[in-house]
């Protein structure tokens, strides 16, 4: 029999472990992407917006199925219960093999650059600087976990605040330069031409990769204390104050440095607060936002190594995954998940695994709040502490988006997404060689 999962008390892990992981390296890049091809405040500040809505209808779909079946796993759990095992099979080999570990290993080639411009400090060359820089923060929040679930949530929510105070420090600090831009964040003439372009489209996909992680507390649920209740807290409450934090920072970027400074630039973050606070306030705040990147690193490693656990737990040939130790840490799952993020950092080009899954994990994300409707008709009479605020409004809105920007990745990225559904195919074939035992269902099927 499984050793019970530990629990946290408090539902404070659970909100620093969604807003850590929302708060990464999309909001100190996308703006750069976005303001070249819409050189206005007003469509570039409603992207933002609309991205927080979008995460908080999803937030409240993701909360009423989590609640309804809690249990630790995030979507491999949900579909697998909600459809089949093989397609809850199917995302969670896309979690842990890409979905964690890839984003973990940007988060940290991010993280080592970051450091650099903060200290100069190099060891040989430069790439190989910023090789011990990466996997060394891969190592140390992997240290971290493993020491047991309680210091987890302690180390993710002291991280979180922060990369929380980075951010209303860079907000604050950019209304209160002394040569604001020209710029207004109200419609001008022009505005609406702009919205209808292919830039704004592509503006959505930014900003959709920026809110990433809304729903992270729902690979934790079964070491929340109740559920019930924290789920839903923890995943509305991250998605409003990341939300209001977005939009507070990516004002006061506009509000204090040249759009031609930012345009189609990937170190946006370095950028504006040099402009803001001069060289050495730009170093300074590039070491805080290395900081805050340690918290993005920690939390997907977290997340990710959960899901490892539940795919040992009810399949044989994965048992490994499953142990823990007696401090409740799936020791083995998060060691794997590490070392995935560390090959990519050392072998491959994480950015580009990344744009190959992208339609992978989108799917994903509509195949799960689609499962909502599912699962409210099939199961008409299963408890659900928590229901979807909105439904089934809320629940439609979010699909529409979703599945056009599934639509676009796909035209505008053939070739990534082919990349992306192949390790789908792969992850069916695997399910077939790995699932249990006629009559043996996994735990995620049972009711």
């Amino acid at each position: 029999m499984l050793p019970p999962s530990p629990r946290l008390t408090t539902f404070s892990a659970a909100l620093a472990l969604v807003a850590g992981s929302m708060i990464g390296t999309g909001v100190y890049t996308s703006l750069g992407f976005q303001v070249a091809g819409l050189p206005s405040g007003f469509p570039v500040m409603l992207l933002w917006l609309l991205g927080g809505i979008l995460s908080a209808f999803g937030a409240v779909n993701y909360a009423e199925l989590t609640v309804a079946l809690p249990r630790s796993g995030g979507e491999y759990h949900l579909l697998g219960r909600v459809f089949h095992p093989a397609v809850g099979f199917l995302s969670g080999w896309i979690s842990i093999t890409v979905g964690f570990p890839a984003p973990v290993a940007l988060c940290a080639v991010f993280f080592a650059q970051y450091a650099i411009s903060a200290t100069g400090w190099t060891v040989g060359s430069p790439q190989t600087t910023l090789y011990v820089l990466a996997l060394g923060v891969i190592a140390l929040c992997t240290v971290v976990h493993l020491i047991s679930v309680r210091t987890s949530g302690r180390a993710q929510t002291a991280l979180t605040v922060v990369k929380i105070l980075l951010v209303v420090f860079l907000a604050v600090s950019g209304f209160l330069v002394k040569e604001p831009q020209n710029i207004s964040f109200l419609p001008r003439p022009g505005d609406g031409s702009l919205m209808l372009t292919g830039a704004f489209a592509v503006g959505i996909m930014y900003v959709l990769y920026s809110y990433t992680g809304w729903n992270s507390a729902c690979y934790i649920a079964g070491e929340l204390e109740n559920p019930a209740r924290d789920v839903p807290r923890s995943l509305l409450w991250g998605t409003a104050l990341v939300t209001v934090l977005y939009m507070g920072l990516n004002a006061a970027f506009l509000h204090s440095t040249p759009m031609t400074v930012l345009a189609g630039k990937t170190d946006v973050g370095f950028l504006a607060a040099s402009h803001m606070l001069g060289e050495n306030g730009g170093r300074l705040v590039a070491g805080c936002i290395a900081a805050g990147l340690v918290s993005t690193i920690s939390g997907m490693l977290w997340a990710g190594s959960r899901v490892a656990q539940m795919m040992g737990q009810d399949h044989p040939l994965l048992a490994p995954m499953a142990r823990t130790t007696s401090t409740g840490v799936p020791r083995t799952a998060l060691l794997i998940q590490s070392l995935v993020a560390v090959l990519f950092v050392v072998t491959l080009d994480a950015e580009r695994i990344l744009i190959c899954t992208q339609f992978s994990l989108q799917l994903v994300m509509v195949l799960t709040v689609a499962g909502v409707i599912y699962l409210r008709r099939k199961e008409p009479l299963l408890p659900r502490p928590y229901q979807a605020w909105g439904y089934p409004w809320t629940t439609v809105i979010f699909l529409i988006p979703m599945i056009y920007v599934l639509a676009a990745i796909l035209l505008e990225r053939r070739q990534e997404s082919l990349m992306g559904l192949g390790n789908a195919v792969l992850a069916l074939a695997l399910h077939t060689l790995v699932s249990p035992p006629s009559g043996k269902a996994p735990r995620s099927a049972k009711r």
